[in-house]
């Protein structure tokens, strides 16, 4: 039988057994049963997104979109913005996005009408023993002059799943799940970058600050050497006082070339997170170390769900998951689809196109599971397994996230009073070094003990910079924690209700 005529043959015992199939639907739909399906797992509840009026954090507004503008800093402007458009790793990101999309876009058409244009011809040899036989021979009264015939057929195909369990529909909202989920993680990387230039920018400032201040140090312990040396050369003291000073000297010098090698870390890993070549960074010019004004909002609470772009990405991947487990379920229920044909169909060529070779086949179809050892029941639970463990790890982001709040605030917080008091010894040292300062003019004491006063108060304003280091590193990572200016749109969050 050529494909033609069969395909004539199904459509004639498609319809004629429609009609049976689908009065028996209802009693065959319960051979194939759901077993063991659980309720999804309980996401995390308001209570745990709070942090403990105990702690007592500094309080402040949510970051701005572009965070990074409060430090008024064009040359670190300019980095980030940079990287946000030409970093590979971004490009990557956008390119996932990309994917999901064309994913769902799949998903949609799969679940919509299909149309296809077909054509073939057949040089056929009919069987003389076959269920064309009659064919086989010379019958001018049917049309057989064979036993060769060249067939032809040439029309539209045409078929639609009615989807009446949703399936499709579950199988569409899990790609839609998946294509906010990368949006989001899109926005989580950016959040990354900017954060990490931010943080690897100041470094090298508070490096490259630090080796300023060493080298002062080096210099007042240097004045400090020449004079033990010149004590020592005159018997007033004995050698192992000289042997201190230049042990001092030497300690300076390996933490400037430590020192060094940390600027040269942060510029290379700078270039790399932006994206540059060797020379892009240029002469990146030293700046002052901003302090900025960073807290936690008041209204913390289920708003820093919205605000972080790591949860929204969790939150869609567990609404996808969520929908995979209704598409497993639909696939217990019966499916009904229609399958249809319309064009020409000719055992001779030349009567292809006329108006009584046309053919059409309308096809209703019925798919029932009935027996499938299992399989629907494994899908379903390997999806219900597969959505649990996302919301637990979801639910467990979530503390974290409130978690790492509470930690950055109170770190900043704790910096905050350190830097207060560093401030106040730095006061006392430097009245001490201006005091020493003022007496060495009248002649009332000699230069160590000046020098010595002066590497004092560099010490303390070394203190004073770490700990003014660290409170940006705070900042930063307080800003990475609250979202960065990352919000969900409101019909985002509603859909997924």
């Amino acid at each position: 039988m050529n494909d033609a005529m069969f395909a004539m043959w199904r459509g004639r015992c498609a319809l004629q057994s429609g009609c049976c199939a689908v009065a028996g639907a209802a009693l065959l739909s319960g051979c194939a049963l759901i077993h063991h399906d659980s309720d999804a797992v309980p996401q995390v509840e308001a209570a745990s997104v709070q942090v403990s009026p105990k702690l007592n954090l500094p309080t402040g507004d949510w970051p701005s979109d572009k965070w990074w503008l409060q430090y008024d800093d064009p040359q670190l402007t300019a980095f980030i913005d940079r990287a946000l458009v030409a970093s590979p790793t971004m490009a990557l990101a956008r390119q996932r996005v990309a994917q999901a999309q064309a994913q769902a876009e799949l998903a949609v058409a799969a679940a919509g009408p299909q149309l296809a244009a077909s054509g073939a011809i057949d040089r056929e040899r009919v069987s003389s023993h076959g269920f064309l036989s009659a064919y086989a021979g010379s019958d001018p009264a049917i049309g057989a002059n064979g036993p060769w015939y060249t067939t032809g057929l040439v029309g539209f195909d045409g078929a639609w799943d009615l989807d009446i369990w949703g399936r499709h529909r579950a199988e569409i909202a899990a790609t839609m799940g998946v294509q906010n989920a990368q949006k989001a993680e899109e926005a989580e990387v950016a959040l990354e970058l900017s954060t990490d230039i931010a943080r690897i920018y100041y470094v090298v400032q508070t490096a490259r600050s630090e080796i300023d201040l060493l080298k002062q140090q080096r210099d007042a312990i240097s004045i400090e050497v020449d004079a033990q040396r010149s004590r020592f050369a005159r018997g007033l003291e004995p050698d192992t006082t000289a042997k201190q000073a230049e042990a001092k000297l030497l300690t300076v010098d390996q933490q400037i070339a430590q020192t060094s090698e940390q600027v040269t870390n942060g510029r290379e890993s700078l270039r790399a997170l932006i994206g540059a070549d060797s020379g892009a960074l240029g002469n990146m010019a030293p700046q002052p170390l901003s302090i900025v004004a960073t807290g936690v909002p008041d209204n913390l609470g289920f708003q820093l769900l919205a605000r972080r772009p790591d949860l929204q990405a969790l939150h869609w991947y567990v609404v996808s998951s969520l929908k995979r487990v209704d598409a497993a379920k639909a696939a217990f229920y019966p499916s009904f689809d229609i399958k249809a044909f319309f064009g020409f169909n000719a055992l001779n060529l030349s009567q292809l196109f006329l108006h009584a070779s046309q053919q059409i086949n309308i096809a209703p179809g019925l798919y029932l599971p009935v027996f499938d050892s299992g399989r629907l029941n494994a899908s379903l639970g390997g999806e219900r397994a597969s959505s649990n463990a996302t919301i637990l790890q979801y639910n467990q982001a979530v503390l974290n996230a409130v978690r790492d709040v509470a930690q950055n605030g109170s770190a900043l917080k704790d910096l905050g009073e350190r830097t207060a008091i560093q401030q106040k010894k730095l006061q006392d040292v430097q009245f001490v070094f201006d005091s020493a300062s003022a007496r060495y003019r009248r002649g009332l004491v000699d230069r160590l003990q000046v020098e010595e006063a002066r590497e004092s108060a560099i010490q303390e304003q070394l203190a004073l910079l770490e700990l003014t280091g660290q409170r940006l590193q705070t900042s930063i990572a307080l800003t990475k924690t609250l979202g960065g200016g990352y919000q969900a749109t409101i019909d985002a969050q509603s859909q997924s209700r």
